[in-house]
């Protein structure tokens, strides 16, 4: 309707009151359809009550919002069909999409009692024209029924959410936020809802309200562009212009998806501590109350309440931490951070009452006491059970307190596809899985903190290496750590991406590669703190860089690299059996398929001969396989390379088909680059285009390094590697590392007599590769 489409469109008026007039509207509108249908049956208005449920009974009305009513009567009603068609058909014909029900009170109750989305939206019942009574009879019955039943129906409600939590995600870390579905959305705001209503729990004292309210604003932005509920990347920047002068901070789609997941974390925060509570209060097993601490802090048999003590000073009550009578956070500074270790370490959660309190002491004196620190560190090192507890303390600004820097990565948005979480979260998860490492190194408290801090700089301006390595020594000085250990620690800070970009993109082979880490990390201790912050920080951001194939040319390299420390002699690294076998054979060509769990390795053995990597790249591109990875070998007249790739889609690559098309390719049969524009013109999604990047390094003696920094697409390595071949230049060695929608390709080159390219041939190399990519 368009009067709908100018109130949702007016820049004059905020969410809430946009959402009041949209209501009123349909309130008005539809109660004019009732007295018409009723009174054009000649019947009793009393019979009948036209009710708002859901989001339109809260009075939420967005342009793309359903219309959800029910259509109340009495047992006694006549033409109750005529009625109800009367009032739909008007609607139908609107294009206003119609979510509706008619039920006599009872049908309704029994309704709500099989259905948790019927009693969700009926908890918000109002009535819109007709007979009020019959509403507010509803309503209250259904409280009744829910608040009666809901130590069997409570669990069951939990339930739901968290199937829906694994099946959509968490809205304060998704790209694209899910503002209803993603836990911490729109349902669970109408969830907390059903739990104050259910008489159980007490919610906390949070601003989730707030947080609902700036969730319906950027939904109401959303509607009015014709959307739905998903915070599309293309469609960011135009709704942050459109919220930037009603909310604080969106100055841009950073900003709009900073609010957005604070909002998220904040009806997360609170639907995790009311879960906690309502479960337990239920005495229900659930994930959110841990079996091992159910017991903890129970009632006695004479019915009082149990407090058992955790640590000094330190209680946990039914299953919550509380401070102990006369314990005082003014006077015994290290108390919070005591509390909360402890508190994770038994894996129950911080009281409210207990947070309230620590917010309201100073900051801590520096430096921190060493038991002050090593309280932090036992916090750390309680694994995924430190999440609940730090997250507790960020959202009533206690972690900011210790650790002022922490504002600038909260929330904190990563637009890169292979990070899984927002960076202040990808720090966190970074120490649990550190923790997982502890027993694996010599000081597992700088093991820890490196892994918290790692990547503090992206808060800040410049490179986040070189600029979070300071922050993290100041803050770690102000922990109390030596200057020796601050030292080791902005060490880890400024070189963790060190081990995987040398390992991927280097010959291990190259001693020049060794010496490149050994420059900088010249102890043991300190590369194995390395090693495990690297497996960590992989392991916290996204599969595309916890692969086996990674992990494995990281582990060689630290390898290489210990050899060296110790000063014994760095043997050069056990060729590929497979490469070795391929080498070995004496035929024409040969292709063979072998399944590995992510994926597969495809080993091809060929006379060797100049550019026989561009046309196997080529081969393989047809198959629509996604290269991973690959090794190449060269011995006298025979050439092997063992490719690492994943299919697209669809069955594992058919070894005969490979080899027909390559042994067809060989003889000048088949025609790449015609199979390959073809398929390309079938494809028509495009992209923005970001400019690829072509880096030359010479440094190593035996061999020139091109390194290529690309959006992955189908057959850029066919086109890197034809690019080198037109450029005369030999390839010998080649790292394919693809991480998430990016590539960083290294392929080692020679010219034709086996030397490393001058200046002038290098400069070359780099202007023919550059303007193959270029030219897409």
């Amino acid at each position: 309707m368009e009067q709908r489409l100018q109130i949702a469109r007016r820049s004059d008026l905020e969410g809430s009151e946009r959402r009041a007039l949209l209501t009123a509207f349909t309130d008005e509108w539809l109660a004019g359809l009732f007295t018409e249908a009723v009174a054009g049956h000649g019947l009793d208005p009393s019979d009948f009550c036209l009710v708002a449920v859901g989001g339109y009974g809260r009075g939420e009305m967005s342009l793309r919002s359903d219309v959800d009513v029910f259509l109340l009567h009495d047992t006694s009603a006549r033409k109750v069909e005529e009625v109800a068609s009367a009032l739909w058909y008007p609607i139908w014909d609107s294009g206003v999409a119609l979510d509706h029900a008619v039920r006599t009170v009872p049908q309704a109750r029994r309704l709500a009692h099989e259905d948790f989305k019927v009693l969700l939206g009926l908890i918000d019942a109002r009535p819109i024209a007709g007979n009020a009574g019959l509403a507010e009879t509803l309503r209250s019955g259904v409280l009744g029924d829910w608040r009666a039943g809901v130590s069997t129906r409570l669990g069951d409600l939990h339930e739901s959410v968290m199937e829906r939590r694994s099946r959509v995600g968490d809205l304060a870390q998704l790209l694209e936020p899910e503002l209803k579905e993603a836990y911490g959305g729109l349902r669970d705001a109408v969830a907390l809802r059903a739990l104050a209503a259910s008489w159980v729990v007490d919610l906390p004292r949070t601003t989730w309200p707030a947080s609902a309210a700036m969730l319906l604003d950027v939904r109401d932005v959303l509607h009015a562009r014709g959307m739905r509920d998903r915070l599309t990347m293309q469609e960011q920047d135009e709704v942050a212009a459109r919220l930037s002068d009603s909310l604080p901070g969106v100055d841009d789609a950073d900003g709009l998806l900073r609010a957005v997941y604070l909002a998220g974390r904040e009806i997360a925060f609170t639907s995790d501590v009311a879960w906690y509570r309502a479960l337990r209060t239920m005495r229900r097993p659930s994930s959110v109350v841990p079996r091992a601490i159910r017991r903890l802090g129970r009632r006695s048999s004479s019915g009082q309440v149990e407090r058992t003590p955790l640590a000094e000073g330190v209680v946990v009550s039914e299953g919550e931490v509380l401070l102990a009578r006369g314990a005082s956070p003014e006077s015994d500074h290290g108390l919070a951070v005591r509390a909360a270790a402890a508190a994770a370490q038994a894996s129950v959660i911080l009281a409210p009452s207990t947070l309230e309190r620590l917010a309201s002491v100073d900051a801590p004196a520096q430096p921190w006491s060493a038991e002050m620190r090593q309280s932090f560190v036992s916090l750390l090192g309680a694994g995924q059970s430190s999440v609940a507890v730090i997250e507790a303390l960020d959202q009533t600004a206690i972690l900011e307190r210790w650790i002022p820097e922490w504002s600038a990565v909260r929330s904190l948005p990563q637009r890169n596809a292979i990070h899984e979480y927002t960076v202040d979260r990808h720090l966190l998860m970074t120490a649990v899985h550190a923790s997982e490492r502890a027993r694996d190194v010599d000081r597992p408290d700088l093991l820890l903190i490196s892994a918290l801090l790692h990547d503090i700089g992206k808060g800040f301006p410049g490179d986040h290496s070189e600029v979070g390595a300071p922050i993290a020594r100041d803050i770690a000085t102000r922990m109390g750590f030596d200057e020796s250990d601050a030292a080791v620690i902005h060490s880890l800070v400024r070189y963790h991406l060190l081990l995987p970009d040398v390992a991927t993109r280097r010959d291990l082979d190259d001693p020049a590669t060794i010496e490149s880490v050994t420059r900088h990390i010249r102890d043991v201790q300190t590369l194995e703190l390395l090693h495990a912050l690297t497996w960590a920080d992989a392991e916290a951001t996204g599969p595309s860089v916890r692969t086996s194939w990674r992990r494995q040319l990281i582990a060689q390299l630290v390898n290489r690299c210990a050899a060296a420390l110790h000063g014994e002699s760095v043997d050069l690294i056990e060729a590929s059996p497979a490469l070795e076998s391929a080498l070995a054979e004496t035929g024409l060509t040969s292709v063979s398929v072998v399944p590995a769990d992510d994926g597969c390795s495809i080993v091809v053995s060929t006379p060797e001969r100049f550019g026989i990597l561009s046309t196997v790249a080529g081969v393989l591109s047809t198959h629509r396989l996604h290269i991973r990875g690959a090794r190449i070998r060269t011995d006298g007249p025979r050439a092997a390379q063992e490719w690492f790739v994943r299919p697209l889609f669809g069955d594992p690559p058919d070894e005969k088909a490979i080899a027909s098309d390559l042994r067809a390719a060989l003889a000048g049969d088949l025609d790449i680059d015609d199979r390959l524009q073809r398929r390309e013109a079938e494809n028509s999604l495009r992209r923005d285009w970001v400019p690829p990047k072509v880096l030359i390094d010479r440094s190593p003696r035996t061999h020139t390094v091109v390194e290529v920094r690309a959006h992955d697409e189908p057959a850029l390595l066919y086109r890197v590697t034809k690019a080198l071949v037109a450029a005369d230049a030999v390839v010998t060695g080649a790292k394919i590392d693809t991480l998430g929608s990016e590539v960083v390709d290294a392929f080692f080159i020679t010219d034709r007599l086996g030397a490393a390219l001058g200046d002038d041939h290098a400069d070359a190399v780099r202007t023919t590769v550059q303007a193959a990519l270029d030219a897409r």
